[in-house]
């Protein structure tokens, strides 16, 4: 069974930064994306960024030039670094991987973390 372990939120003020980090555990044959959504009280759930196998990372035009996605392979964790937020920018963050599983069909798997609340207020 994978699991996603999720951690990095709380509240910080407006200009400040936040990392979230989220670890992927379990039989996993390989990892092809592992990205954050995240969702706001009221609101649909949204792509913030996204790191895919071979490919450069993607961002939400709404975080780009502030938030970093990277990923530490051998240890199937994937980072968000989060620089000048915005209240705008509060919500829970939700950590997402794409994933082949090692059995005899390599199965592709996707798997959602529990969320974590980030909250931007003075």
């Amino acid at each position: 069974q994978v699991q996603l372990v999720e951690s990095g939120g709380g509240l910080v003020q407006p200009g400040g930064s936040l990392r979230l980090s989220c670890a992927a555990s379990g039989s996993i044959l390989s990892i092809n994306i592992m990205a954050w959504y995240r969702q706001a009280p009221g609101k649909e759930r949204e792509l913030v960024a996204a790191s895919t196998s071979g490919r450069s990372p993607t961002y939400a035009d709404s975080v780009k030039g502030r938030f970093t996605i990277s990923r530490d392979s051998p240890k199937k964790t994937v980072y968000l670094q989060m620089n000048s937020l915005k209240p705008e920018d509060t919500a829970r963050y939700y950590c997402n991987v794409g994933l082949v599983l090692p059995d005899v069909n390599s199965r592709y798997l996707e798997v959602w973390g529990q969320g974590t609340l980030v909250t931007v207020s003075s």
